[in-house]
């Protein structure tokens, strides 16, 4: 049995010590390296349309067309939910450790080559751009289950939950830092190439110099990825593969006794006879937040400002709202998830969200009155805040806590894959969904839709059917994860139950992960569908999951454009 493993009995059993939190430390420099990188494109679109896709005459700046905005800003998420698949599965295959390495240096390469996107035509830039984005969310997919794997495999039962949510909560830092960055690099090119608004002066305001800022902004996400290579390499593949899939029981004493210090035996005897015992059983927000704070008056209208001085804007404003909503919410998450348990928080959090929904769609007409708007901001927020203190950490958490050791990258990155496609669903299949329902007030190109109020509706009895798959998962909290598997329950058992059991997990939490991702999507395109915050021209708007994981997340996410807006297009 696995419980009867000397080794694995010493980390459930082990104090926080040191190793747990480099362990944190390295992990989590992977989930800032990747929400950084997943959403300072949020920060530079604008401005690639101001630089590629000025039109002569035109009364205000360049935006990028739909199709392109969508491509720039969604090929990453893509990409994304490819690599959790496929890293996942390998994980489980080649070990943590190797493919770790592996994803860390695709996002090294991935990110330097999106700010070298060459050539100046509109077409070559964005093709390559595109291109290079996709394979560096492609690196950021197999980050998810990867780090949610190896942190569940080294922590403690006790604090488990919170050494995992703690991973994921960098995620919003990795947010802060790529505004804070961006406040710098635009702040600095703007005070040595200073230029007039675009009103005054439509030529000038973008000054040559403004193409290197959004490259830079982009470059610069490699560096904390290059700078935890070394740290990742240096860690020991964990315990619970090296014994339980690879069968090396020597191997896996010898680690964890150097990382625990303290001696441990090598049980080979057990693990073979595991193995025997064992052979016949196992064969799916933030990017759209700057237009939150336009209708404010906290960024002004495009055509009144030059290109470097709204990126500055931008880059302020997702700063503001990650510092007060998505990093608060993710740490909420750390300080209560092993107090009071993976199912309360989760089960709160599509609660709240459910009923701040329907708050918003069944009085929908009170909420376009111009005087009202600062209350449907304060509901939008709170949604958000809840769901990362509530489904967007649990999550990805809890897939790292209760699939076996053979599967558990396989089965997290299938979970954070549907994650990825919920926001994506979300992103895309909602410019249709949110039409209006007369065909003739529906956006240029889309047919009708549902409406506003109703797509309000549908999001709610979506969080609702989260609710009820919530009491479908079991709690993990303060349990082995052995015990969570099965792995050391008895052989007549696991082999009538495991396999079924994970089947039935993984689909679970497949269909939890789509549904909170696919909501914050959802949440942030209706946000602004409502209200006119700009005027109504060709608004970029970013729509986001996450990770999710990022939900992982958050992870979860994608961006779209939405064009020709006027009053009449109001659900």
């Amino acid at each position: 049995m696995a419980k009867e493993l000397q080794v694995l009995n010493a980390l459930d059993v082990a104090k926080t010590q040191w190793y747990h939190f480099t362990a944190i430390i390295i992990a989590g420099m992977g989930f800032f390296t990747d929400a950084y990188d997943l959403f300072c494109i949020s920060l530079v679109t604008k401005l690639l349309g101001r630089i590629y896709y000025r039109v002569e005459g035109a009364e205000k700046p360049g935006t990028l067309p739909p199709n392109v905005s969508a491509a720039v800003n969604g090929v990453a998420f893509c990409g994304t939910l490819s690599g959790q698949l496929f890293f996942g599965w390998l994980g489980d295959k080649m070990g943590r450790k190797k493919v770790y390495g592996m994803t860390l240096m695709l996002m090294v390469i991935c990110s330097i080559a999106s700010g070298l996107s060459f050539g100046d035509d509109p077409k070559a830039v964005m093709s390559t751009l595109c291109f290079f984005r996709f394979w560096l969310g492609f690196g950021i997919g197999g980050d998810y289950p990867l780090s949610a794997t190896i942190m569940s495999e080294y922590a403690n039962k006790k604090t488990r939950g919170a050494f995992i949510a703690a991973v994921f909560a960098m995620q919003g830092f990795g947010i802060m830092a790529g505004g804070i960055f961006a406040i710098i690099i635009s702040s600095a090119f703007k005070a040595r190439f200073d230029a007039p608004p675009y009103e005054v002066s439509a030529i000038d305001s973008t000054v040559p110099q403004a193409d290197y800022v959004w490259r830079i902004i982009l470059m610069v996400g490699a560096l904390p990825a290059a700078m935890t290579y070394y740290w990742r390499m240096k860690m020991p593949e964990t315990a619970r593969y090296t014994a339980l899939v690879a069968k090396n029981a020597k191997q896996a004493a010898s680690d964890m006794s150097k990382v625990l210090q303290v001696d441990l035996e090598a049980e080979e005897q057990k693990v073979e006879q595991l193995a025997q015992e064992k052979s016949n059983k196992f064969g799916l927000q933030n990017l759209f937040q700057k237009d939150i704070f336009s209708a404010i008056g906290w960024i002004p209208p495009a055509k009144t400002m030059n290109a470097i001085e709204e990126v500055f804007r931008i880059a302020r404003a997702q700063t503001l709202i990650a510092l007060c909503s998505t990093v608060p919410g993710y740490w909420f998450t750390v300080a209560f998830i092993d107090r009071i348990g993976r199912f309360a928080i989760q089960l709160m959090g599509f609660f709240f969200m459910t009923v701040f929904m329907f708050a918003l769609a069944i009085p929908y007409d009170h909420w376009t009155h111009k005087d009202n708007r600062i209350g449907f901001v304060v509901m939008y927020s709170l949604t958000f805040f809840f769901a990362n203190f509530g489904p967007n950490a649990t999550t990805f958490v809890v897939p790292a806590e209760i699939f076996p050791a053979r599967l558990r990258s396989t089965c997290h990155g299938i979970s954070a894959a549907a994650g990825k496609l919920g926001a994506i669903v979300g992103a895309f299949g909602f410019l249709y969904l949110a039409q209006n329902q007369d065909k003739a007030k529906a956006d240029a190109g889309y047919p009708a839709g549902i409406g506003v109020k109703n797509s309000l509706i549908v999001l709610g009895v979506v969080n609702f059917f989260g609710i009820v798959f919530t009491f479908l998962v079991p709690e993990s909290n303060g349990k082995s994860l052995e015990e969570m598997s099965g792995e050391n329950e008895p052989d007549e058992v696991v082999e009538q139950s495991s396999h079924n059991r994970t089947i039935f997990m993984c689909i679970a939490y497949a269909y939890l992960q789509s549904s909170i991702s696919s909501n914050q999507m959802d949440m942030s395109f209706i946000f602004f569908r409502a209200f006119d915050f700009l005027p109504w021209d060709r608004v970029d708007c970013a729509l986001r999951k996450r990770s999710v994981n990022e939900f992982r997340n958050r992870a979860p996410i994608s961006w779209t454009s939405i064009s020709n807006f006027d009053e009449d297009t109001l659900g």
